[in-house]
């Protein structure tokens, strides 16, 4: 089996060290190099020629989204060649994640991720798709409403889906078989990521009542699962 090649570029050393040693530990990860600044990471680029480089947006000598632009720049046509980036930051405001996309970057991480879930990204990045973290998916499904051309597919919890605006079947779907307030709250903290156990804790029920929402909450939106219903919801406006 191929290993996913991962150069790391990232000035906070705790973090740093953090992820390499855990992405060490992972056979099918093998970490080429590590960078604490920019101008280090694109000579380690140049040098090792990773499948994916994991960029800090918060560098001290160059914004991590300039470097992407920068990486992305010095790249040739070959998809398959090229460097992907995957940005892990704490920002999750709307200027921060689009301009990282409109830079070039191929996906989008908070740093409070799960490991499980960094690689989950790392595995669906190096596959050729976006992996998008939930908790800033709904600003690209927010501009995706606003200029649906401009956004690709995209994979949210580990399953990629088309985005775009809401269709009309959508808001007939909705008029028809409305969601109460309930299952309202319970479908806010799926988008949010949250387990039926979190969710379960949040709203002070049992599991298995939230199963029962889930369940609910799938039929009238005639989703196959959570992700889609998150999509769908978040398209047509049911939760912001």
């Amino acid at each position: 089996m191929n290993k996913i090649r991962v150069a790391l570029i990232e000035d906070h050393d705790l973090t740093r060290v953090g992820i390499r040693t855990a992405l060490q530990q992972r056979q099918e990860i093998e970490v080429v190099g590590e960078a604490a600044n920019a101008s280090e990471g694109l000579k380690l680029l140049q040098i090792s020629h990773p499948d994916i480089a994991i960029v800090d947006i918060g560098l001290p000598d160059k914004d991590g989204i300039e470097l992407t632009r920068q990486i992305k720049a010095n790249q040739d046509g070959d998809d398959d060649s090229n460097t992907k980036v995957l940005i892990l930051t704490l920002r999750d405001n709307k200027e921060a994640v689009l301009a990282a996309f409109a830079a070039g970057a191929d996906s989008y991480c908070m740093k409070d991720i799960s490991f499980d879930n960094l690689l989950e990204a790392l595995r669906v990045t190096h596959g050729g798709n976006s992996w998008i973290d939930p908790a800033i998916a709904r600003i690209v499904l927010q501009q995706a409403k606003e200029t649906p051309e401009a956004i690709e597919p995209v994979t949210i919890d580990s399953k990629t889906v088309a985005i775009n605006a809401a269709d009309a079947e959508y808001d007939q779907m909705i008029a028809a078989y409305p969601l109460t307030e309930r299952e309202l709250e319970v479908l806010q903290l799926i988008v949010e990521g949250c387990s039926n156990a979190v969710i379960a804790e949040k709203l002070y029920i049992t599991v298995g009542t939230v199963k029962t929402h889930v369940r609910n909450i799938l039929n009238k939106l005639c989703a196959d699962d959570r992700t889609q219903a998150a999509v769908r919801a978040l398209r047509s406006g049911l939760v912001g």
